[in-house]
């Protein structure tokens, strides 16, 4: 069995959503075309705020990060899962595996960050109008998304240098439609007691402290809308806020929705399909969830594709 654990491995196998030949063309079709709107909704999202002189504003220039965030997201495990669905090859490489686990941590750890980080803008902006320009300035604004980054890529990082270190058996099946970490330290034959342990601790301080963060953000909001003594100032108020709380709230649920699944079930084809949601489902709505709801989005996408056609 020693032998057997430092034998060096070359690839795993992504055993998908599913096994069955006759739903292998549906998922193609699916996930292609969901893929396709994910990209192109959220490639909207970032030409209508770099067009339009009027979104030049801290709170657009956060969104267009998201949505930067969310196309990079999906194009790091829809490309290969339907590369493999069309080639009927299940086989990723070690390599390729580490490299898709890092960027998938990676970007899933930036779209928690920014949701954050957009929180503590809307609460500036509704509960400290009179200084929003002042206090969310370029520069403030530029080393947040520099903190995002540096935190994504710290957490991300120790983690797959984490796996590195880590002997694999034989079995290197992995019941998923990409390198999910828990998955692969799964297939361990080492000891992955550190492994658990930076990741429950990641969850806990890079999950729930930013969590913590948009439920005060968004605590001190309510508060203040519901000082303003119009209903219409009120609505006007809540309105700068509401795609975000919309976005916040699919993002977390999603994500508690596969914690839970894969805490409920001993299957992890459930935990697979589950994870489609705040994979591709989630980035996917988030351009129209901001498209449909803000005015000043929807005006500025409305001017963009004129000028286009």
């Amino acid at each position: 069995m020693e032998q057997r654990n430092q034998t060096p491995i070359s690839e795993f196998i992504l055993l998908g959503l599913s096994e069955e030949g006759e739903l292998q063309p549906l998922l193609l079709w699916l996930f292609l075309s969901m893929y396709l709107v994910t990209f192109s909704g959220n490639l909207l999202i970032i030409l209508a705020i770099v067009m339009d002189s009027h979104l030049h504003m801290p709170m657009y220039f956060f969104l267009s990060n998201l949505s930067f965030v969310d196309i990079c997201f999906t194009s790091t495990t829809i490309p290969k899962m339907l590369w493999n669905i069309q080639t009927q090859s299940k086989v990723i490489t070690y390599a390729g595996c580490l490299s898709q686990m890092y960027f998938s941590m990676l970007l899933a750890g930036l779209d928690n960050f920014l949701l954050t980080v957009m929180a503590y803008d809307r609460f500036v902006a509704i509960c400290h109008p009179l200084h929003y320009m002042v206090i969310m300035n370029p520069k403030f604004c530029g080393i947040l998304l520099l903190v995002c980054w540096v935190l994504s890529v710290l957490d991300s990082l120790l983690q797959d240098l984490m796996v590195l270190q880590l002997s694999f058996c034989t079995q290197l099946e992995i019941p998923h439609f990409f390198c999910e970490l828990n998955q692969v330290i799964q297939l361990a034959c080492s000891d992955t007691f550190f492994n658990n342990l930076a990741i429950y601790l990641a969850s806990g301080l890079l999950g729930f402290i930013p969590l913590i963060g948009i439920l005060s953000s968004y605590s001190r909001i309510v508060t203040s809308i519901l000082k303003i003594s119009s209903s219409g100032g009120k609505y006007k108020a809540f309105s700068t806020c509401g795609s975000h709380l919309l976005v916040v709230s699919l993002f977390y649920g999603t994500g508690f929705g596969v914690y839970l699944s894969s805490a409920a079930s001993q299957n992890s084809r459930t935990t697979a399909i589950a994870s489609v949601m705040y994979t591709v489902v989630t980035p996917m709505l988030n351009p129209f969830i901001y498209g449909l709801r803000n005015r000043d989005i929807k005006l500025a996408l409305r001017k963009t594709l004129c000028d286009e056609v």
